[in-house]
Protein backbone atom coordinates (compact mmCIF):
# COMPACT_ATOMS: atom_id res chain seq x y z
CA UNK A 1 0.00 0.00 0.00
CA UNK A 2 0.66 3.97 -0.39
CA UNK A 3 1.94 5.75 2.18
CA UNK A 4 1.11 8.92 2.10
CA UNK A 5 -0.36 11.78 4.44
CA UNK A 6 -1.85 15.31 3.92
CA UNK A 7 -0.08 18.68 5.79
CA UNK A 8 -1.76 21.24 6.71
CA UNK A 9 -1.10 24.37 7.92
CA UNK A 10 -2.87 27.49 8.67
CA UNK A 11 -1.13 31.23 9.70
CA UNK A 12 -1.75 35.06 8.96
CA UNK A 13 0.52 37.40 7.59
CA UNK A 14 0.01 41.06 6.81
CA UNK A 15 -3.62 40.91 7.08
CA UNK A 16 -4.35 37.17 5.22
CA UNK A 17 -4.93 34.34 6.45
CA UNK A 18 -3.38 31.47 4.67
CA UNK A 19 -4.72 28.06 4.51
CA UNK A 20 -2.55 25.68 2.96
CA UNK A 21 -2.52 21.88 2.63
CA UNK A 22 -0.46 19.32 0.65
CA UNK A 23 -0.72 15.40 -0.32
CA UNK A 24 2.39 14.27 0.14
CA UNK A 25 3.31 10.60 -1.28
CA UNK A 26 6.06 9.57 1.95
CA UNK A 27 7.40 6.54 -0.87
CA UNK A 28 8.25 8.70 -3.54
CA UNK A 29 10.19 11.23 -0.70
CA UNK A 30 12.01 8.18 0.77
CA UNK A 31 12.89 6.51 -2.87
CA UNK A 32 14.17 9.67 -4.36
CA UNK A 33 15.47 11.62 -1.28
CA UNK A 34 16.51 8.80 1.49
CA UNK A 35 14.71 11.39 4.42
CA UNK A 36 12.58 14.22 4.72
CA UNK A 37 12.88 17.49 3.40
CA UNK A 38 11.23 19.88 5.34
CA UNK A 39 7.67 19.90 5.48
CA UNK A 40 7.25 23.30 5.25
CA UNK A 41 9.32 23.58 2.91
CA UNK A 42 7.09 21.09 0.77
CA UNK A 43 4.19 23.09 1.60
CA UNK A 44 5.35 26.45 0.43
CA UNK A 45 6.20 24.89 -3.06
CA UNK A 46 3.01 22.90 -3.49
CA UNK A 47 1.34 26.66 -2.91
CA UNK A 48 4.14 28.53 -4.90
CA UNK A 49 5.58 30.27 -1.60
CA UNK A 50 9.36 31.76 -2.10
CA UNK A 51 11.32 30.03 0.49
CA UNK A 52 13.59 33.15 0.62
CA UNK A 53 10.21 35.26 1.88
CA UNK A 54 9.05 36.76 4.68
CA UNK A 55 5.63 34.68 4.16
CA UNK A 56 7.40 31.64 4.14
CA UNK A 57 9.48 32.94 7.68
CA UNK A 58 6.13 33.23 9.23
CA UNK A 59 5.13 29.61 8.14
CA UNK A 60 8.09 28.06 9.53
CA UNK A 61 6.57 29.19 12.94
CA UNK A 62 3.91 27.56 12.66
CA UNK A 63 3.19 24.02 13.34
CA UNK A 64 2.24 21.44 10.93
CA UNK A 65 -0.88 19.38 11.53
CA UNK A 66 -1.40 15.80 9.74
CA UNK A 67 -4.19 13.42 8.90
CA UNK A 68 -5.34 10.75 6.62
CA UNK A 69 -2.00 8.75 6.49
CA UNK A 70 -2.48 6.13 4.52
CA UNK A 71 -0.47 3.15 4.55
CA UNK A 72 2.30 1.85 7.28
CA UNK A 73 2.01 5.76 8.13
CA UNK A 74 -0.85 5.29 9.91
CA UNK A 75 0.78 3.71 12.88
CA UNK A 76 3.21 7.13 13.37
CA UNK A 77 0.13 9.42 13.04
CA UNK A 78 -1.36 10.87 16.49
CA UNK A 79 -4.07 13.60 16.64
CA UNK A 80 -2.62 15.56 14.05
CA UNK A 81 1.36 14.74 14.92
CA UNK A 82 3.71 12.51 12.87
CA UNK A 83 6.49 10.75 13.71
CA UNK A 84 8.76 10.93 11.27
CA UNK A 85 11.55 9.42 13.06
CA UNK A 86 9.57 6.55 13.88
CA UNK A 87 7.90 6.33 10.28
CA UNK A 88 11.43 6.56 8.73
CA UNK A 89 12.69 3.59 10.77
CA UNK A 90 9.73 1.82 10.12
CA UNK A 91 9.73 2.25 6.21
CA UNK A 92 13.55 1.55 5.80
CA UNK A 93 13.02 -1.82 7.51
CA UNK A 94 10.22 -2.75 5.55
CA UNK A 95 11.82 -1.66 2.55
CA UNK A 96 15.12 -4.35 3.78
CA UNK A 97 13.00 -6.84 3.87
CA UNK A 98 11.63 -6.73 0.62
CA UNK A 99 14.73 -7.22 -0.48
CA UNK A 100 15.75 -9.96 1.68
CA UNK A 101 12.20 -12.18 1.18
CA UNK A 102 13.02 -13.45 -2.39
CA UNK A 103 16.47 -14.44 -1.48
CA UNK A 104 15.37 -16.25 1.59
CA UNK A 105 12.93 -18.12 -0.11
CA UNK A 106 14.58 -18.36 -3.60
CA UNK A 107 18.41 -19.97 -0.96
CA UNK A 108 15.83 -21.01 2.02
CA UNK A 109 12.68 -22.12 0.98
CA UNK A 110 11.71 -19.60 4.12
CA UNK A 111 8.02 -17.66 2.55
CA UNK A 112 8.46 -15.28 5.78
CA UNK A 113 11.18 -14.15 7.40
CA UNK A 114 8.77 -12.80 10.38
CA UNK A 115 8.58 -16.40 11.11
CA UNK A 116 12.32 -17.19 11.98
CA UNK A 117 13.42 -13.72 13.85
CA UNK A 118 17.14 -14.93 14.26
CA UNK A 119 17.70 -15.32 10.64
CA UNK A 120 16.03 -12.10 9.83
CA UNK A 121 17.99 -10.39 12.13
CA UNK A 122 21.63 -11.93 10.87
CA UNK A 123 20.22 -11.38 6.96
CA UNK A 124 19.29 -7.69 7.83
CA UNK A 125 22.46 -7.22 9.55
CA UNK A 126 24.60 -8.57 6.87
CA UNK A 127 22.45 -6.41 4.57
CA UNK A 128 23.56 -3.60 6.50
CA UNK A 129 27.29 -4.27 6.75
CA UNK A 130 27.28 -4.88 3.03
CA UNK A 131 25.46 -0.71 2.74
CA UNK A 132 28.72 0.07 5.03
CA UNK A 133 31.28 -1.51 2.96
Amino acid sequence: MKNSIDAHIEFSFKGDTYSLTSNIDLDQLMEHDHSFPSFHAILARDNKIDTYSYLYEVMLETVIRFANAQGIAADFLNNGDFNQGAFIAAWQENRTLALLQPIAIRELGIEDLKQHQELKNALVQAYNLGKRI
